[in-house]
């Protein structure tokens, strides 16, 4: 078969400008780029050269036949059955269908591929043939169908399995490259025949090594491949093809000799360094291959390298909620890295977005959008042969100090209250406007957000250096730093449930215990600041019953209980805090069934109850403003504070106490209204907050609130 035909190499989005550039390098005439693909002419033998030789297309297709797409769609069929099916493949072998595309004939996908089999089948009965069979899983030969607008086209599928499987990885990590985007990233990054030296510091499978490795040693992509669908195609040439493997052959065995090529990846997985040397076996070029377990963020480049050295990788994108602070932090320690131990070379970076190539603190000369699967991505290229500098302004050292001094101070004094939850730093410079909570080995980063004066790449800046300056002088991994956005929320945003990560630690508090989640809540489980009101309660307890509103996960009835409560009440809206509170009790060796947890509206239940004094003392620590969609009503607690202490009053006994809390900065108690309903309240705020606050007075208001009778 001499004759030219029309054929579609298709591609990733955005990899159309590189495959049009590389069929134009293989020799083909008539290209023309088009979305996800390129259009060309040729021959056969410059369609199996496009199949053996083709980094970036996904797959190369025979163009069979078109047609337009009316209200008959009985048409389409008969115009599908006169293509001569019978020259391509036998009534002998399996074929599949796939379709794309659709317009308002052809709404469904399903539909069209099923108008297409249709066609195909009708034609082997015209011819007189069985009709073939239909495999989806493993069929002889493929079919394409494309609509657009109002035009059908259909193919020969030349290829088979997809391109990007060279048949070199067998296997791989659990966020793999696909190697035809690993084979542009190389070619974007300038890695050509020339090239010495090829490193990766996080390297996985090796696939970025490996794809580069090939275009260096004039390797063709698909020479290691067992099985393509031409093979199976009844026009296939036998000799044609193994002339052409003959060739890629010889070519890269000639560049094997010629090239000096060295090839240097890491990982901080082991496994997975042992799975690229066996992807490098496979490909013939294990020998040139440096595998070492190490550190990204302290890679340097190899002592001996002189001549085009270049770096390409796939840092971690950090897509998860949470991850963000180690990866972000990775990106600046590697960017540090970069800059110090790179001169000269070529780095080629796949980021998730430009946040984190951000934090590198690198200037790039090109930058391009690509995908990882569904997954939108950017390359950006960096020439270390020009001087980088950091183009950021230097920050002071008063928040290092800081930290250092806070944390000097206050990690002796918790140790010696018995605390192992405990805040460090609270906004203390203005400009640093976060809260950063200690629980064990972890850090929580909680960022208010900034004034409205302030740009947002200032405060997004000032926060990174906030977490470089903490990674830097205080003793806790980036792995252990959680980062989260505390700030005035409403409607759907309130309480709202982070990506679950179950990053969950046990935290002493005096002689209680607490389960407190890191990762899966805006909160942790624990309220830092009440840790005095907890323990007071518990002092107040002793052969008492009592009664704690707006339980959350029950902490202070934890506290009570240990001071010898006869009985605790805990009441909450939320089964989960609820169910949260009872492991707080079993993680304290105290008898649940002995409690009550009770899930309700605290407001709905204090109105059902009939006046009678039962408790002892009263915990209430109520929101500062609630609109949850199951309360009937919305709390303000300021306007409401004086109603719920009432309603609160009418089951205390009449030496009883109630503990009232709340963390609206500006709080204001109305003595008038409570003197109305014959309470009397006693303001504990400044004993109640701790050395770890105290440089808010107002983070919170407490109150010792009994009945007064005159």
């Amino acid at each position: 078969m001499t004759a030219t035909s029309h054929y579609f190499a298709t591609c990733a989005k955005g990899l159309e400008p590189l495959l049009f550039d590389e069929l134009q390098q293989l020799g083909l005439e008539q290209v023309q780029q088009t979305v996800a693909g390129c259009r060309f002419e040729s021959d056969c033998e410059g369609a199996y050269r496009v199949c053996l030789w083709s980094r970036l297309a996904s797959r190369v297709l025979l163009m069979l036949g078109q047609c337009d797409v009316g209200r008959q769609l009985e048409s389409v069929t008969q115009a599908i059955s006169e293509t001569l099916w019978h020259e391509h493949f036998t009534a002998e072998q399996s074929f599949v269908v796939s379709f794309t595309g659709q317009n308002q004939q052809i709404r469904h996908t399903q539909f069209g591929a099923q108008l297409v089999k249709d066609g195909i089948v009708d034609h082997f009965r015209q011819q007189g043939l069985d009709r073939p069979s239909v495999d989806r899983e493993n069929p002889d030969l493929r079919v394409h169908a494309h609509l657009h607008k109002d035009r059908l086209t259909w193919y020969l599928d030349l290829v088979g399995e997809p391109l990007h499987r060279r048949g070199y990885r067998l296997e791989q990590g659990a966020a793999p490259l696909r190697e035809t985007l690993a084979a542009a990233i190389a070619l974007r990054a300038g890695v050509t025949s020339d090239t010495q030296v090829l490193m990766d510091p996080f390297c996985g499978s090796g696939t970025l090594l490996l794809e580069a490795a090939m275009i260096v040693l004039d390797h063709a992509p698909g020479l290691r491949r067992q099985s393509w669908g031409l093979q199976r195609w009844r026009q296939y040439q036998p000799q044609l093809w193994q002339q052409l493997i003959n060739e890629a052959e010889q070519r890269f065995a000639q560049a094997s000799e010629r090239s000096q090529l060295t090839i240097y990846g890491s990982d901080n997985d082991p496994r997975m360094l042992g799975i690229a040397d066996q992807n490098a076996t496979r490909l013939g070029i294990t020998d040139r291959c440096h595998w070492q377990a190490s550190d990204a963020t302290k890679t340097q480049a190899p002592s001996s390298t002189v001549g085009h050295c270049v770096m390409l990788c796939n840092p971690p994108y950090g897509e998860r909620l949470g991850e963000e602070v180690e990866t972000l932090l990775l990106y600046r320690r590697l960017g540090q890295q970069l800059r110090q131990h790179f001169a000269g070379w070529q780095i080629a970076i796949l980021a998730g977005d430009e946040s984190l190539l951000k934090r590198l603190k690198l200037r790039s000369h090109k930058k391009y959008k690509l995908y990882n699967g569904a997954l939108e991505v950017i390359l950006a290229l960096y020439d270390m042969q020009k001087k980088q500098l950091e183009f950021t302004q230097e920050q002071s050292s008063d928040l290092a100090n800081r930290l250092k001094k806070n944390y000097q101070k206050l990690e002796k004094w918790a140790a010696k209250e018995g605390l192992s939850a405990w805040r460090v730093y609270d906004a203390d410079l203005p400009e640093y406007n976060a809260a950063v909570d200690v629980y064990n080995e972890h850090l929580v980063i909680q960022e208010y957000a900034a004034p409205k004066d302030i740009p947002p790449a200032v405060a997004k800046e000032r926060l990174w250096y906030l977490l470089d300056t903490l990674a830097e002088v205080l003793p806790f991994s980036a792995a252990n730093m959680h980062l989260k956005v505390r700030q005035k929320q409403s409607g759907k945003q309130q309480y709202q449930r982070q990506q679950l990560r179950h990053i969950i630690t046990t935290v002493h508090e005096y002689n209680a215990q607490f389960e407190v989640n890191l990762s899966d809540y805006l909160d942790t489980g624990l309220f830092l600041d009440h840790r005095w009101a907890r323990r007071e309660l518990g002092r107040l307890s002793d052969d008492k019953n009592v009664l704690n509103l707006f339980a959350y996960t029950c902490t202070a009835s934890v506290q009570a209980a240990l001071g010898g409560a006869q009985q605790v009440t805990s009441v909450d809206l939320s089964k989960t805090y609820l169910s949260w509170g009872e492991d707080n009790f079993r993680l304290n060796g105290l008898p649940v069934r002995q409690h009550q947890f009770i899930q309700a509206d605290c407001l709905q239940w204090l109105q059902r109850q009939p006046p009678q004094q039962r408790f002892d003392v009263i915990f209430l620590d109520p929101p500062t403003f609630s609109n949850s969609k199951r309360m009937q009503d919305v709390l303000d607690i300021q306007r409401d504070h004086v109603m719920l202490l009432k309603l609160a009053a009418r089951l205390l006994k009449d030496d009883g106490v109630i503990l009232f809390s709340n963390n609206k900065r500006k709080f204001k108690l109305d003595q008038e209204g409570l003197k109305d309903a014959f309470l009397r309240a006693e303001d504990w705020t400044s004993r109640s907050i701790s050395q770890d606050f105290a440089r808010h007075k107002g983070i919170h208001h407490l109150f010792k609130v009994t009945h007064h009778h005159e």
